[in-house]
């Protein structure tokens, strides 16, 4: 049996104005998804892609307005009371309790599901263990690391079948993050189900399996190496001394299709058949950039996202 299965939901909150949606909806022919027991998967997308509104859907928080799922084999309509015993929910926002401390937090999530700290340990023991020595201190006087990790203890006191992680690591500094990822990959050595989402594109890489999601709709399902392997264009970079007026260069040249800021860069693809760097160069230095430097890139997650985007 699947950890988890859905087909077709909708959840639509309002048309502004402007028209646009906003919410949830699997359209064909990226309507349907399975999660495998055992999988870490990643659902991956900007601020208001859906995905926020997918995990509430899915942790029987809101109920759909079409489609239906299944997580562990139960319904989340009819069934919604077992799979809240069955799942675990680490919401994007801190929603522990402030004023209750590391201890009391946890005492009382476990309370809420009929165990204890005690009865389930061994299962959160290494990561509680990093926040044990302040187990006396108030949630609200931790910093954004410890919060998550003790978000991350109050969601597995009950030992779920099923983790959803709402953007663990946003707010989060480098090394914690990476820290959390460490946590991530180690549950999932003892068999734990996970499904993550996040903004950050290269936490793809660390999924199994990976579904990009913008404006409510699935781009693309897929192996993180076979997201990127399907980019099917010629990358390049280009910096310059004036990087914002490079950008605007860069987009009004006849040879390049899209263009984009890429950290300290801007990626951008070319019609092979027309293009040259050379070419390219010699344009930019008659607009006056100074110390240009154009090279061949490998895609990443983030440019297949562009691309699937703008298609």
């Amino acid at each position: 049996m699947d950890a988890l299965q859905l087909y077709g939901l909708e959840k639509n909150y309002f048309r502004g104005k402007s028209g646009k949606f906003a919410g949830v909806r699997l359209v064909s022919p990226l309507n349907s998804l399975k999660v495998d027991r055992g999988e870490l998967f990643g659902i991956i997308g900007p601020d208001g892609a859906g995905k926020t509104t997918l995990f509430r859907i899915l942790t029987t928080l809101i109920l759909p307005d079409a489609g239906e799922a299944k997580v562990d084999g139960l319904d989340i309509v009819s069934d919604y009371k077992e799979i809240r015993r069955r799942v675990g929910y680490m919401p994007g926002r801190f929603s522990l309790y402030p004023d209750l401390t590391v201890e009391e937090n946890l005492n009382f999530y476990a309370s809420v599901f009929g165990t204890t700290v005690k009865d389930n340990y061994a299962l959160i023991e290494s990561i509680y263990s990093q926040i044990e020595p302040f187990k006396k201190r108030r949630a609200a006087k931790l910093s954004g690391g410890m919060k998550q990790k003790l978000a991350l203890c109050c969601a597995m006191v009950h030992r779920p079948l099923l983790l959803f992680l709402d953007e663990p690591t946003t707010g989060v500094d480098p090394v914690s993050r990476k820290e959390f990822w460490q946590i991530l990959h180690n549950l999932k050595t003892e068999g734990m189900t996970m499904i993550v989402s996040t903004p950050y594109m290269d936490e793809a890489t660390l999924c199994d399996r990976i579904a990009l999601m913008r404006d409510g709709r699935f781009l693309k399902i897929e192996t993180p190496h076979s997201v990127v392997a399907g980019f099917g264009e010629a990358l390049w970079t280009a910096s310059s001394a004036e990087m914002f007026r490079l950008l605007k260069d860069l987009r009004c040249y006849p040879s390049i299709k899209r263009c984009y800021t890429f950290g300290a860069v801007h990626h951008f693809t070319v019609d092979e058949r027309s293009f040259s760097a050379e070419e390219l160069n010699l344009y930019l230095i008659k607009l006056s950039h100074k110390d240009i430097v154009i090279t061949t890139a490998e895609a990443t997650v983030e440019d297949c996202y562009m691309q699937l985007a703008e298609e």
